[in-house]
């Protein structure tokens, strides 16, 4: 098995009836986690800047072009899925940036930079809830899933504005999550670990290969996008309904090394 392979025979959940909304589903682990509910029955709509992959139509993923840090956007998203589908279900704040300019210490970073990260990474996260959740209260039920990283609870070099940022992801969770527990809706984070993405990917290409990264997860390789999915669509179901305002990682145990890890990394990258 290659060091970046997966197991086959994920599990899928019945998502038939239910009604999902993605941001930032356009590519990477947004359109695994799309691809995911729709295989399970799911009616979804992926919300994003950039047209969506080839196989988003046929497969049956409903495109909404918008930026989630414009708030119009965010509402107008909310909109078109409750008027196309009647309902929603399961939120996936997804969108997020990192990029490659922002691997910088504190004091180089350009503030117009970390507000973009901010707005995207952050605010956009509380955008997207702040339409989503009056919908989940009429219905009495509903599910929010935020992804976070595996940097935002254990640091490293050149993330000083994406790791503080995907740590504040969890809080969201934590408080919204006891927040809406008594009114039927579960908020959770996901915290990946380093995923085969197309944005790693070039990140790995530019360094000669992924050997050494993936040599650091105990499992010996690094994840798929779908598993990152299987995970988000087994918090999204019944079976977790105990689950709630906290953060699951998704990361190959590369998380639990702690101080034991390598704190000197050659590369720092993104989470997907």
């Amino acid at each position: 098995m290659s060091r970046i392979d997966r197991p086959q025979g994920l599990v899928r959940h019945d998502n038939r009836g239910r009604v999902v909304l993605v941001t930032g589903g356009a590519s990477g682990i947004g359109h695994a986690i799309c691809r995911a509910f729709v295989d399970s029955g799911a009616s979804v709509v992926s919300m994003d800047i950039r047209q969506p992959e080839a196989d988003s139509l046929t497969s049956g993923i409903a495109p909404f072009l918008g930026d989630t840090s414009i708030e119009n956007d965010c509402q107008q998203a909310v909109a078109f899925t409750v008027e196309n589908y009647g309902a929603l279900d399961v939120l996936v704040n997804n969108a997020a940036i990192q990029p490659k300019e922002s691997y910088l210490p504190l004091h180089e970073l350009p503030a117009d930079l970390i507000d973009r990260m901010t707005a995207i990474n952050l605010t956009g996260y509380s955008l997207m809830a702040k339409h989503a959740v009056p919908v989940m209260l009429r219905q009495g039920s509903g599910v929010i899933v935020n992804m976070s990283s595996g940097q935002g609870g254990r640091t490293a070099r050149q993330v000083a504005a994406y790791g503080p940022i995907k740590a504040a992801n969890r809080m969201q969770a934590a408080q919204w999550g006891v927040e809406y527990a008594r009114q039927g809706i579960r908020v959770v984070s996901v915290s990946p670990g380093a995923i085969d993405t197309p944005m790693v990917r070039a990140t790995l290409a530019q360094q000669g290969g992924g050997e050494e990264l993936a040599n650091r997860h105990p499992l010996g390789r690094i994840g798929r996008p779908e598993e990152v999915a299987a995970a988000v669509l087994w918090l999204s179901s019944a079976d977790a309904s105990f689950i709630t305002a906290t953060d699951v990682e998704v990361d190959g145990g590369l998380g639990a090394f702690g101080a034991f890890a390598d704190p000197y990394p050659r590369s720092t990258l993104p989470r997907g």
